[in-house]
């Protein structure tokens, strides 16, 4: 049977509120998520104190957080979005991934993956349609903290096209363009073809869009790539690569670039026979991939599809 907790009186005054909620919730019956809701009453209502929001502002509020909801479908995850420019997404990756085992730095997951990315094979290209830009070889290692490779180590990768936009928010793109997924092969070693990435504003036709404007804040994120890397008995890595200038990588709106995982492409203006099929000019990036021991897991992707 259900146990209740009950208070002893009646609400009179504000400062009655907190203890008579916390007082509520007493009786919850799992130790980690008592921890969470309880602090977040707290805060909460220590937030609603220092603010003293009027009934108006506290019904616009509202009103913001349905917004969130509404805006989000298959194609677009506003969630994630006002998360990220809110620098929350990011302070989530530095609480769960400090760096300091020796593996490479993460980065945070992002509003636009979509899991499900077609399997490629050693050095495939990922634009799967006409895609401006310059072509990209990016390659390296997968490789353990003790230097040792890491044979059939999966990447899961994906990036905006240089016009701005990833596929899913792209009717003219094809489906999956810019995405897909390799495996390293029995030295950890790992070839992909993309185009050189831009840097892009992010959604601001939304609630974060008004956000950044009221803030007056920049939308851009500097030019990346997205990997997940992962392989068994090891944590799996989100993280981006980044290919862009100083100030664009402070400036992220949000918060997500470092210096750890900052990409050195080299311009290559002459044909290679390394990359025999591959148009001058072109850029290389060599990156190696350094995971920690750990149990894989794989996040929930924010989005499912792409516009219709």
């Amino acid at each position: 049977m259900d146990s209740y907790v009950t208070t002893t009186r009646l609400i009179s005054k504000e400062e009655d509120v907190t203890p008579a909620v916390l007082a509520a919730m007493e009786a919850t019956s799992d130790p980690r998520f008592k921890e969470i809701i309880t602090s977040l009453v707290r805060h909460l209502h220590a937030f609603l104190r220092e603010v003293r929001p009027t009934e108006a502002e506290y019904e616009k509020g509202l009103q913001i957080l349905n917004a969130i909801g509404q805006q989000t479908d298959n194609a677009h995850n506003e969630a994630v979005l006002i998360c990220d420019v809110l620098g929350a997404s990011t302070l989530i990756d530095l609480i769960n991934n400090d760096g300091m085992q020796g593996e490479t730095m993460s980065a945070l997951l992002g509003p636009f993956y979509r899991g499900s990315a077609p399997d490629c094979e050693f050095g495939d290209t990922i634009a799967r349609s006409t895609t401006s830009g310059d072509p990209l070889v990016l390659k390296g290692r997968v490789l353990d903290v003790n230097g040792e490779p890491i044979a059939g180590a999966t990447l899961d990768v994906w990036q905006a096209s240089p016009d701005g936009l990833y596929e899913n928010q792209d009717k003219d793109q094809a489906d999956f363009n810019l995405r897909g997924k390799f495996v390293s092969d029995e030295n950890g070693n790992y070839l992909i073809r993309t185009v050189k990435p831009a840097g892009y504003p992010v959604p601001v036709h939304t609630t974060t869009g008004d956000l950044l404007r009221a803030q007056k804040r920049t939308p851009m994120r500097p030019a990346h790539v997205h990997f997940i890397v992962s392989a068994p008995e090891h944590k799996t890595l989100i993280t981006q690569i980044f290919a862009d200038t100083d100030e664009a990588m402070v400036n992220d709106v949000v918060f997500g670039a470092k210096e750890q995982i900052a990409g050195d492409l080299e311009l290559r203006e002459t044909p290679s026979a390394e990359y025999p099929d591959v148009a001058a000019p072109f850029y290389t990036c060599t990156y190696d991939f350094i995971l920690k021991p750990g149990e894989p897991r794989f996040p929930e992707p924010p989005i499912k599809g792409k516009v219709s």
